[in-house]
């Protein structure tokens, strides 16, 4: 099986600093019902697509994707 793109993945410590949570609150939060199943593991590491992710958040946490919104709206 060959591992998707790194660049598209993220660890529990992307999704805390996405979510400005500290790793441990992400790791529960990987470990909660409903949130997407790591598409990749690499030893004990798991790793999430970005998309999934993100729809996870849109539709559990939208005012941080709302927040993601407005930090690219002034990026550019």
């Amino acid at each position: 099986m060959t591992p998707p793109d790194p660049v598209e993945l993220w660890t529990t410590a992307d999704i805390a600093r996405r979510l400005a949570l500290t790793q441990e609150r992400a790791r529960q939060l990987a470990n909660s019902e409903g949130f997407p199943v790591p598409s990749f593991r690499h030893g004990r590491s798991r790793f999430w697509t970005i998309s999934d992710v993100e729809v996870w958040i849109a539709e559990h946490r939208p005012a941080k994707a709302d927040q993601e919104e407005q930090k690219t709206d002034r990026q550019d």
